[in-house]
């Protein structure tokens, strides 16, 4: 499974999905990201931290996380064709730049496991995309816990 940043971040800190997101990684033996995920959690880490919506206990915690889920998982590198795929799926779907380059990252990692191409994401609109780009979408619905 190639999971998006959003779907990360309930792995490492408690939000409603938590539960489910960390179950399914732990089935995941396949796990992959794009490599600027780490970056993109970091982000998220630290604008919590900043609006105190993380407590140093859990901050530390979240970044142990990530850096476990770093050693263990699949990482897309950037390269000219991750670039250029991106390019082209701006084109055809209202992304921002950050989306695009996650779905073409998950696409180029599929094109060699097209059998296990299932797209990990909490984002509505990066979800229609990848749908429409032929991706499975996990979970199926939003909402949902």
């Amino acid at each position: 499974m190639f999971w998006d940043t959003l779907a990360i971040i309930p792995v490492l800190v408690v939000e409603a999905w938590s539960r489910q997101a960390t179950d399914l990684l732990n089935r995941d033996a396949n796990a992959a990201i794009w490599w600027g995920t780490p970056v993109e959690c970091a982000s998220a880490l630290e604008r919590r931290k900043r609006e105190g919506g993380l407590s140093s206990v859990r901050y530390r915690e979240a970044y142990r996380r990530l850096a476990r889920l770093q050693q263990r998982v699949d990482l897309v590198q950037p390269h000219p064709v991750v670039r250029d795929r991106a390019i082209e799926l701006l084109k055809h779907h209202p992304l921002r730049a950050g989306d695009a380059l996650q779905l073409a990252a998950a696409l180029i990692y599929f094109e060699a496991r097209p059998a296990s191409a299932i797209f990990v994401c909490l984002d509505s609109r990066l979800r229609h995309a990848a749908s429409q780009e032929g991706l499975h979408i996990l979970p199926e619905k939003l909402g949902t816990s």
